[in-house]
């Protein structure tokens, strides 16, 4: 047996991550999480808000970094939604409209059709500036953003009349898969006015380490990788649709199921590796 272990063709254990991925997509198997305290403190963050409380949704990603991030979208713009708090989409990506369309489709159309554009819920759209539109909407938001997506007067718009700067705001809720992202808000929307805005956010799990430090400082709370969206997810869900989720709300646990098989292989494959290593030592 341990010979044959020796000599195993490299094929066979690409096949078994095949198959270890494979089986959970087409079964659809998932798997309970246990959400960590990041996710808790963002899921608490949001649940804190009042009826009416103004929420930037700044979507900072684009289609290839959806993967991770797009079930955190869905879920931050459930929750909101539940919570009938006033959502002000916005993005520095050229692709991020794209996004937060994406999202408004399939939640908030699809699923809460009483929120009215304008009043509910507004598109600001992208403006070009990198970090540069952070510095200027934080003190003065029509220095930017005259119209909306559509094109619509800012001044129009009744829940754009009483917003003068994003510091009207109680909570930002920052989805970010590159540069300009959660970092450039951290560092000149929610540091310089410390106190004033309060920050949580999603990351990919590449991008998470170098946002550690700014939690609990400048971050209440912080979703990492698709993990962490499968946490969330499981929070919201658990409260506000706990029975028959439509599958749109539950993409993050799926996705988390071929990743935790193919994690456990390949544990699996160390711990063998090494049994047959020190066997053959003995040997």
């Amino acid at each position: 047996m341990m010979s044959w272990l020796k000599t195993l063709d490299r094929r066979w254990i690409f096949l078994m991550m095949a198959a270890a991925v494979a089986i959970p997509i087409l079964w659809d198997i998932q798997f309970r999480e246990q959400p960590g305290q990041f996710s808790q403190d963002v899921f608490d963050a949001i649940e804190n808000l009042e009826p009416g409380d103004p929420v930037l949704m700044a979507w900072d990603y684009d289609p290839s970094t959806e993967g991770e991030l797009g079930p955190m979208a869905t879920a931050f713009a459930m929750h909101c939604s539940e919570k009938k708090t006033k959502l002000y989409f916005i993005t520095l990506l050229p692709v991020g409209p794209q996004m937060i369309e994406q999202s408004i489709d399939k939640v908030i159309r699809a699923d809460y059709p009483d929120m009215v554009y304008g009043v509910d819920y507004v598109n600001l759209g992208f403006k070009s500036g990198y970090e540069g539109v952070i510095k200027v909407i934080v003190t003065s938001l029509r220095g930017l953003y005259t119209t909306d997506a559509r094109g619509t007067n800012i001044d129009q718009i009744p829940m754009c009349r009483d917003i003068d700067n994003i510091q009207k705001m109680k909570l930002i809720v920052n989805v970010s898969g590159a540069y300009p992202g959660m970092k450039e808000w951290v560092q000149y929307a929610v540091t310089p006015y410390q106190g004033k805005l309060k920050l949580v956010g999603g990351s990919t799990g590449v991008q998470a380490p170098q946002f550690f430090p700014y939690i609990p400082g400048q971050m209440a709370g912080m979703l990492t990788g698709i993990k962490g969206a499968a946490e969330y997810e499981q929070l919201v869900v658990s409260k506000y649709r706990p029975t028959n989720p439509d599958a749109k709300y539950l993409q993050g646990r799926r996705r988390m199921g071929p990743q935790a098989m193919g994690h456990i292989l390949m544990v699996g494959l160390i711990i063998l590796g090494n049994v047959v290593y020190f066997a053959g030592s003995r040997g």
